[in-house]
Parts: C-alpha cells; sequence; structure tokens
C-alpha cells in the first residue's frame, strides 16, 4: 500500500494498526506493507502501480482518484461550494455509493473514505484576497492538466511539480504559495518557507483507500468482510484524527511564527464569486456533469434541514 502520508505520522500509524489488525483476522494470511511519505511515488504513479499490480492498494485523494475516474473528484474539487465540514459529510453520503460502483467497474475496491479536514494556503507573503494569490507562483499537482487549465483561466500563476518537491520548491523560489491541509504543512514544516497562512474554507482534501479489484477478488468471500469492516473502522479513525489534528496544527504553527490572516464576510464573498466563475468550467470537464450537479443538490438539500 502507497501513501504520501508522512512516515510516523497518526495516518501512517492507523494503517500500520490496520495491518495487523488483517494479518491477525486473516490468519496471517494477509500481509499488509505500507511505502508511506511517497515511497511509491506521486498519486498518479501509485495509480499506474496498481494498474499494473506492482503495488495493489493506496490511500487516494480525489486527485489521485481522478486519474482512475473524475467522477471523485465531486467531493472535492468544488471551490469555495462547501461551508462546513457536515456538508462534506452529507455529500459524502449520498455521492460515495455511486462512486464505489464506479470505481469498480474501472478496476478498483474502496476500503473507506476519509479526510484532513480543509485545505488551506500557506504562503511567503501576506495573502487575503484572490489578486494576492494572483501575484504568486502556486503549488499544483504534477498530471492535472484540466484542473491546471481552469486555475490558469482565473488568472493563477501555478507551478506543477510533485508533493515530495514542495519544500525544496519554496526554498529556492519556485513556488511562492502551496494550498494543503495544516497538518501536512506542520510535518513538512512547510510552514518555515511560508509562514503566512489563510483561513479560507476553500475546499476540503477528501479521499480514500483502494485496492486493486484482482487482488481483493482473490481473498475468501468471508475474509474480504472481515477485512473491509476493519478497514471501514480505520478510515473513520483517520478522518476524525485528521480533523482533530487540523486545528492542533494551527496552533502550533502559531507557536513558532506562523501568521494567520482571517478574511472579512466581504472577502470570503469575493472568493467565492471568483470560484463559482470557474464552475461552467468545471461542470462536465473536470467534474462529470451528473456529479457535479447531484454534489451542488446534496449541498442545498443539507441547507435546507433544520439543524441543532
Amino acid at each position: 500500500m502507497g501513501t504520501l502520508a508522512p512516515v510516523g505520522s497518526s495516518y501512517h500509524k492507523i494503517l500500520q494498526g490496520l495491518g495487523e489488525t488483517w494479518k491477525r483476522e486473516s490468519g496471517g494470511a494477509v500481509e499488509l506493507k505500507i511505502y508511506a511519505g511517497g515511497k511509491a511515488g506521486g498519486e498518479a504513479e501509485m495509480v499506474g502501480l496498481m494498474m499494473g499490480n506492482s503495488l495493489q492498494a493506496a490511500v487516494l485523494t480525489a486527485v489521485g482518484l481522478g486519474e482512475v475516474d473524475r467522477s471523485a473528484k465531486g467531493l472535492q474539487s468544488l471551490p469555495m461550494a462547501f461551508e462546513s465540514l457536515e456538508e462534506v459529510d452529507y455529500v459524502g453520503e449520498k455521492l460515495q455509493p455511486r462512486l464505489e460502483e464506479i470505481l469498480a467497474q474501472k478496476g478498483f475496491v474502496v476500503l473507506f473514505w476519509t479526510d484532513v479536514g480543509w485545505v488551506r494556503f500557506f504562503a511567503n507573503q501576506p495573502v487575503m484576497t484572490p489578486d494576492d494569490l494572483r501575484k504568486l507562483r502556486l503549488f499544483t499537482w504534477v498530471g492535472d492538466s484540466e484542473q491546471m487549465e481552469i486555475v490558469k483561466s482565473a488568472g493563477f500563476n501555478l507551478v506543477a511539480i510533485e508533493t515530495a518537491d514542495i519544500v525544496p520548491s519554496l526554498q529556492t523560489g519556485l513556488i511562492d504559495a502551496v494550498p494543503m491541509p495544516p497538518f501536512f504543512a506542520l510535518a513538512g514544516q512547510v510552514d518555515k518557507r511560508a509562514p503566512y497562512m489563510l483561513e479560507l474554507n476553500y475546499a476540503p482534501l477528501v479521499g480514500a483507500c483502494v485496492v486493486n479489484k484482482k487482488t481483493w477478488d482473490a481473498l475468501p468471500s468471508e475474509l474480504r468482510a472481515t477485512l473491509m469492516a476493519s478497514a471501514r473502522a480505520a478510515g473513520r479513525e483517520m478522518k476524525a484524527t485528521g480533523r482533530r489534528e487540523s486545528a492542533e496544527s494551527e496552533a502550533a504553527m502559531v507557536r513558532r511564527g506562523l501568521t494567520i490572516a482571517k478574511p472579512s464576510p466581504e472577502i470570503v464573498a469575493e472568493w467565492r464569486k471568483m470560484a463559482e466563475a470557474q464552475y461552467p468550467k468545471i461542470r462536465g470537464r473536470m467534474i462529470p456533469a451528473d456529479v457535479f450537479d447531484a454534489a451542488l443538490r446534496s449541498i442545498q438539500e443539507y441547507r435546507a434541514q433544520p439543524h441543532p
């Protein structure tokens, strides 16, 4: 199993715990070897390795899952669409069964879904408005050409590099800013090179743990049910841990010098207007139209319901 989660992080430890559980539940028949910290390559590379069965499983963000099918991006690639993590959960509950069927048709079984909370913008100078960010060289993942084209059309200066190259690229000045969850910024010491963070709920970082179907189907059916239940429990633990550590990581970085900018409602509205202007380009191109529509419809359904 490959993952970009840093070696020794809570995410890595949860996966190690899952491996121990699987070994016990299978009587030693199933062994899970984890290649953490990007040792199995970037997300696109891991998908390719799984297709060739050199790697059997991986924890991928929606960007990596999008290498298998663009539908998975409907859980993440909707900038400024979600106002709360409860909305993220609700849309996930509505869309994930459909996405699991789509991914299964492409040869991948979803073991669990998870997220690590909000992506934040970290930069080497203060950022508050979209125009502030447009002046900087902004990291983006290698391989996501459609997203690059759409974001560039909004006036942003993107530089496509692998995740492992973020810190060296900040050091050399190849990039000035990077969107990432606070936990990963803390683990990679990104804040030392990009000591300004914008506290904006731009998008969640959603992902899933997937295994190639050929490997999974080779297991006895009764064992698959047992291993799947353990995997789902690990996914729930990973999500709860990730969301909690996100807030803890922000506090830890503030203690060592991070400056957090909190935008006013007017500036948040400016970001939302900019993001929503890209929706016609995202719908049907980056995210299939039916999935795009279902995600936005689910958000509206959630908001129409009474909440305590």
